[in-house]
């Protein structure tokens, strides 16, 4: 080894460890003044429709009656004889009314679902130097009345009930106002905008077999959005799938699918898919939160090679099929 190379070897070492000191004092001063983030569960609503019955029913009845009778006589030809007489009343009564309506109506559930957002904080508290704050969940407002109170009530006080407006699941606003985020410098918020279960039995070619596969696939819109000024920092949309593929025979095999192997696949998809896109946002609409990053691992430096380190490529993930 040659004087210049150990010389240019010194050089790049000093300036690299150089490099990571000061990143690493920038980081410092950065995480004390980190981002906070509240990552809501998905939002979620659709059109339910339900049968309902609604019957009211009054009934009275009141009857009297009343008799009274005489009878005659008779002594032969030369005797005496008499007459009959009497008299009789009747008083009946009766009241019914009855109010019997029934049918169909429709009505938006609004819910939030419950899972497939851990995965996507872990990739955040992995990838990036935000702090996650927990926000409360929805607050779907007091209990409506049923379509049949609703029915019953207008039937006897005459008047149709006036509707209470509830509040709306995707009205993020309303909800920061509300207080749902507080803590919150951020709010990540995703709205499920399709989401199916698929299962498709196919037959193997040249076989008595077939392959069950069983899937789910999950698309959502996202935002990030500023509780303070409601500027919107990314949006985008981010879609989640997994599957579990089973090998049947022709003696009817019986093999439920694995629903957690699905979901959870389906979980760590849309995670990565969110993360992904989310942090590739942040450097074009404001750098100041883009810094919050955390950089992909650099490759071990190669030996010195005309001068120049060379980086030896990353090594690429092998690709399995497994049929289960």
């Amino acid at each position: 080894m040659t004087l210049m190379s150990v010389m240019q070897r010194r050089t790049f070492v000093t300036a690299t460890l150089a490099a990571a000191a000061a990143l690493a004092s920038t980081s410092a001063v950065w995480a004390q003044n980190a981002a906070k983030i509240a990552v809501t569960d998905l939002a979620y609503a659709q059109q339910v429709s339900a049968y309902f019955e609604a019957a009211t029913y009054q009934r009275s009845a009141q009857m009297s009656a009343q008799a009274s009778a005489s009878g005659s006589h008779s002594h032969g030809r030369y005797g005496g004889s008499g007459g009959y007489s009497g008299n009789q009343s009747m008083q009946a009564s009766e009241q019914a009314s009855g109010t019997y309506v029934s049918g169909r109506y429709s009505y938006i559930e609004q819910r939030e679902l419950g899972a497939y957002t851990n995965d996507i904080k872990g990739a955040l508290l992995r990838g990036t130097a935000f702090r996650l704050v927990q926000g409360k969940g929805f607050d779907a407002g007091a209990p409506q009345p049923s379509k049949a109170e609703q029915v019953l009530n207008q039937v006897k006080g005459g008047k149709m009930a006036t509707p209470v407006r509830q509040p709306q699941v995707g009205d993020i606003i309303a909800r920061i106002k509300k207080g749902e985020f507080n803590g919150a410098d951020y709010v990540l918020f995703g709205v499920v905008s399709h989401i199916d279960f698929s299962d498709a039995l196919s037959p193997l070619q040249g076989t008595s077999s077939a392959t069950l596969q069983y899937g789910l696939n999950l698309l959502a819109d996202f935002s990030l959005i500023n509780t303070r000024s409601y500027e919107i920092k990314a949006a985008f949309s981010a879609q989640g799938a997994g599957n579990d593929t089973k090998i049947l025979s022709n003696r009817g095999d019986i093999a439920p699918p694995n629903r957690a192997k699905v979901m959870r696949e389906t979980s760590q998809s849309l995670a990565q898919s969110v993360y992904q896109q989310l942090t590739d946002q942040l450097g074009y609409s404001d750098p100041n939160l883009s810094r919050g990053v955390r950089q992909q691992q650099m490759p071990m430096p190669m030996p010195l090679q005309g001068g120049q380190p060379s980086y030896a490529p990353a090594p690429q993930p092998e690709q399995v099929i497994i049929l289960r």
